[in-house]
């Protein structure tokens, strides 16, 4: 086997790798593109994929004579170039996880024998009158190809998101917490909600705790500004918290609710809570306001064509979903028997560039959108923003005196059905939006969870804008329009 064959071939190799680390620890597990903090590395994911889908598409089908073998090499340093600036970029923005530095290392390695070995030939080509000669290699030449287009299309969606990250930061001025400084712990840190809740309460100035089981992770993504405890044992007796904010809780959505995984979303809050409210009653100096996550869930199901409004008084059902959001409300609720005000936050379908929406936006996005399920059902919603802006809101009533124990919606005032949204999400990122999703495929992938997406619930902010609450995103293609 000549060296060029061979080089051709890790080629390929570096193309399965590539496309796994892509989709496995850049979309999937990472979420980069919905990460504020990746801008910087997704630019230049989207340079270096010009250059590697032009190395793909370039190498499958061509021998570079001439002065093109020169042009090559360019190509290699500046590949290499962005590659060890790529290095640094993800040093200083994110803690990898294990199996993303293996894939890098293995993918610099395949990277330097391949680079290597055709770097061998270009004396030989160097000595070829200047032309791109057409040499094909079956189906290796085919599959490279198909990578060079892959890699490219990789490219778009890295640039994209990346011109999105910089409109966001250019955007409105992010909440903040803006009241006396003081000590707070907060549960679900590392999570969408938590994150954005823990930036505020830093642009604050206030003292933050995080109880998290990545402590090292959390502690990397604050940069240090948070103290980080793997567990409740390591907060003192005479630690003084002033207000605890509880949000962490494992993903709802994902795969059916067998015993064991209803088992384990009972663990992940009610457990907690129960551990949190165990260390208030034996704590000197007790929190004055427990802020604890709970979800619309509460209030059950509601059938397409129901167009009743649910506030806050209303009953829940005798469902899992409305099951678990009572029993993780009681749990909470306990704090109250030491004093600790407990305002129960039952957040709708949080917008942002995290959580459920990206994927509820991928098939639009691919201009496969339209109603899932008939799209009747209604379905409640809240910008990320407006949560952190409620909880500040309820803060500052407790503080004032006011009584802010109980159930709160934190949702936005203008409910909107899915087909609604579907064809807002399509305005907003200009695609169409015609293509149905039958409700029977999600009941057999989900089972009794797809209540989640095809039975709606019309939940109202009742007590939020009694309570002179203003929500900076009323609507939903405004809120769209921040995220996409």
């Amino acid at each position: 086997m000549n060296t060029h064959v061979l080089a051709l071939q890790l080629m390929a190799a570096q193309g399965l790798l590539g496309a796994f680390d892509t989709v496995y620890h850049h979309e999937l597990t990472e979420a980069l593109p919905q990460q504020p903090g990746a801008r910087k590395e997704l630019a230049i994911h989207a340079v270096r994929a010009l250059f590697y889908s032009v190395l793909f598409l370039g190498l499958a089908c061509f021998a570079w004579h001439g002065w093109w073998a020169v042009a090559l090499l360019a190509v290699f340093g500046v590949e290499i170039v962005l590659t060890l600036w790529d290095f640094v970029t993800e040093d200083q923005t994110r803690l990898l996880p294990a199996t993303e530095r293996v894939t890098h290392t293995i993918l610099a390695i395949n990277g330097g024998a391949f680079i290597t070995l055709l770097a061998l030939n270009t004396p030989a080509w160097f000595a070829e009158p200047t032309a791109l000669v057409w040499r094909t290699h079956g189906w290796l030449s085919a599959f490279l190809a198909l990578c060079g287009i892959g890699v490219g299309l990789s490219g778009m969606r890295d640039a994209l998101a990346s011109r999105a990250l910089a409109r966001i930061e250019n955007g409105p001025v992010p909440p903040v917490f803006d009241l006396p400084p003081a000590h707070v712990l907060v549960t679900g840190a590392t999570g969408f909600v938590g994150g954005h809740v823990v930036a505020a309460l830093l642009r604050g100035g206030h003292t933050v705790t995080v109880l998290t089981r990545s402590t090292r992770q959390a502690a990397w993504r604050f940069d240090g500004k948070v103290r980080c405890i793997a567990g409740m044992g390591e907060l003192a007796k005479t630690e003084h918290i002033d207000v605890v904010i509880n949000l962490a809780g494992a993903r709802i959505l994902g795969w059916r609710w067998s015993a064991q995984r209803k088992a384990a979303l009972r663990a992940s809050r009610v457990a907690l809570t129960e551990r949190l409210v165990a260390w208030m009653a034996q704590a000197e100096h007790k929190p004055r306001l427990l802020l604890n996550a709970s979800a619309i869930g509460y209030y059950g199901i509601q059938q397409q064509d129901d167009k009743t409004e649910l506030s806050e008084a209303a009953p829940p059902q005798d469902i899992f979903m409305a099951q678990l959001c009572q029993e993780w409300e009681a749990a909470a609720r306990k704090a109250a028997t030491y004093g600790v005000q407990v305002a129960c936050m039952r957040f709708g379908l949080v917008v942002g560039r995290q959580g459920a929406l990206p994927m509820m936006l991928m098939p639009i996005k691919l201009g496969m959108g339209g109603p899932l399920g008939g799209g009747r059902q209604a379905l409640s919603w809240i910008h990320v923003d407006d949560i952190v802006r409620g909880m500040a809101h309820l803060w500052k009533q407790c503080s004032g005196g006011a009584d802010v124990s109980g159930g709160w919606n934190f949702t936005a005032p203008h409910i909107v059905s899915q087909g609604e949204f579907s064809r807002i999400a399509a305005s907003v990122a200009h695609r169409p939006a015609f293509m149905p999703t039958p409700g029977w495929p999600v009941r057999l992938l989900l089972g009794e969870q797809a209540d989640l997406l095809l039975e709606g619930q019309a939940v109202v902010p009742q007590r939020l804008q009694a309570d002179g609450f203003t929500f900076r995103y009323p609507a939903m293609r405004e809120a769209l329009a921040s995220v996409m």
